[in-house]
């Protein structure tokens, strides 16, 4: 079975992102009712390890989007 994932925002420089926010994932799906805003560079940064935590395996460790210029942190939790 899969597990729920959440997407935390730690940190934030970007204006699309404030602390807090979170993306949640319901296995394979993006639940859009309860996610914020979805950044595609910083879906690209995170998915292998959304991919990772959904089949149980959570390394906890921040995530960072790859823009430089507006750096997002991410957290991995299961929902």
């Amino acid at each position: 079975m899969e597990q729920k994932i959440k997407l935390v925002v730690e940190e934030s420089g970007c204006h699309c992102y404030k602390i807090g926010d979170e993306i949640i994932f319901d296995g394979p799906l993006l639940d859009k009712e309860k996610s914020g805003n979805v950044c595609m560079m910083a879906l690209g940064a995170v998915f292998p390890f959304v991919y990772a935590a959904r089949k149980g395996v959570v390394i906890d460790q921040p995530l960072q989007c790859p823009d430089c210029l507006e750096k997002v942190v991410f957290r991995i939790k299961i929902a």
